[in-house]
């Protein structure tokens, strides 16, 4: 029965996606010979056509990504290749904790080879064809190197905590690998912006006086503490700009991608930053925080009653392990619930888009909405974000509202 129900949900969500996609690529494709009527005076057909180009490129990869994945999915269950592998190490170094981690590294390592070709040919075919990609093979391997292992010595620890506490700790060991989870990320945040991310990119102080000085006249109207402004070499992988908050309470940092000051003039700049500002203002990073970690919870809670259950293993083409399911039970959770939980993703969607447009109005409150406005056009223009989106596509996928609607909007609240 439990094979029959994740036939049908696998099917749903695999035809769904297909369907978005296909929407998505039609409906831009078909209003790419004129810019909408709001832009025209700022962004040129050239351009707009460019963004259409780009957008149904992405998504025509997403098409063959989304039938390959379904495709190792079914591979590694009903058809048996995770019975194969779990036999196979099971036979090598029994049933302990080396055979189970041994088992989840090697299904980690055939689901990123089957996503490795797909991120290769966006990076060094679409991207490249468009004009973004600066990153060279070298560095595309050299990041995939720091990448695994970052992994390895941060995941490593973590798994084996929880594989320990699915094995040792009763009924109830969901609560406690819970409680080690929501650790495990409280340190990656303390973490990342001095110890992670520069191992990927160069950071340095702002050294534009004026700006800086704009920068710190907004965030003290704010009544914001950051630990220092810096700007990031995105330049040395994309064309791409962005800025964004790292890091966490008093360590918080703000961080610019050259590339984004290279474009934005100081007003757009301020503009841009006080949007991010409004995220904190309104909380939705710890509303998200804590809407993730209670999620967690009940995932915990539902693996901790699916491990204990022979017909999840079963159902999904596996044999129980006689002397323990840790491993078997956490693979099998983490590759199937994405199917079930398809269908939930324009609730989430839909809530970041609100703290979007949230963001838009207390940055409109502080700055000229128009800088705003400003700051997004060219952002979307350099980006070649498509401004013509499909709604029902947007409504799953967008985490963002899409640049008529957030203009409209910042525009309404500048003639308020």
């Amino acid at each position: 029965m439990f094979t029959l129900l994740f036939i049908v949900a696998l099917a749903a969500m695999v035809i769904t996606k297909l369907w978005l996609a296909l929407r998505q690529m039609r409906h831009v494709a078909r209003h790419r010979a004129t810019v909408p009527a709001e832009f025209s005076a700022s962004i040129t057909l050239n351009s707009h056509q460019a963004a259409a180009d780009y957008t149904v490129a992405q998504t025509r990869l997403a098409l063959c990504e989304i039938v390959a994945g379904a495709v190792v999915l079914l591979a590694l269950t009903l058809a048996g290749g995770l019975q194969w592998l779990a036999t196979a190490i099971s036979h090598a170094w029994g049933s302990g904790y080396l055979a189970q981690l041994a088992t989840v590294g090697a299904v980690i390592a055939i689901t990123s080879l089957a996503d490795l070709p797909f991120d290769y040919f966006r990076q060094f075919v679409i991207e490249a064809r468009f004009g973004f990609n600066r990153m060279t093979p070298a560095l595309f391997f050299l990041d995939l190197a720091k990448g695994i292992l970052i992994g390895v010595v941060l995941g490593l620890p973590l798994l084996t905590a929880v594989l320990w506490l699915m094995r040792e700790a009763g009924a109830n060991w969901w609560w406690w690998a819970w409680l080690v989870w929501v650790g495990f990320n409280m340190l990656v945040l303390v973490l990342y912006p001095t110890l992670i991310a520069p191992l990927f990119n160069k950071f340095k102080p702002l050294d534009d006086d004026s700006l800086r000085a704009r920068i710190e006249a907004l965030l003290k109207r704010c009544g914001f503490a950051a630990k220092g402004v810096f700007v990031m070499d995105g330049s040395r992988r994309s064309a791409h700009g962005n800025a964004y908050f790292t890091g966490f309470g008093a360590a918080k940092r703000i961080v610019f991608f050259d590339t984004l000051l290279a474009r934005l003039d100081g007003s757009e700049i301020e503009a841009v930053l006080a949007h991010e500002l409004g995220h904190f203002k309104h909380r939705h990073v710890l509303k998200r925080l804590v809407t993730t970690f209670a999620i967690s919870l009940i995932m915990l809670a539902l693996l901790g009653w699916l491990a204990q259950c022979s017909w999840f293993y079963t159902g999904l083409g596996v044999t129980p392990w006689a002397k323990g399911n840790q491993a078997l039970a956490l693979i099998l959770f983490f590759l199937v619930m994405p199917v079930f939980l398809f269908f939930a993703s324009p609730l989430n969607s839909l809530t970041s888009r609100k703290h979007e447009f949230q963001a838009d109005a207390f940055a409109a409150s502080q700055t000229d909405a128009h800088d705003l406005v400003s700051a997004l056009v060219k952002l979307y223009q350099d980006n070649a974000s498509t401004l013509t989106p499909d709604p029902l596509y947007t409504a799953f996928y967008y985490s963002h509202p899409p640049a008529s609607q957030r203009i409209e909007r910042l525009l309404a609240l500048r003639q308020a």
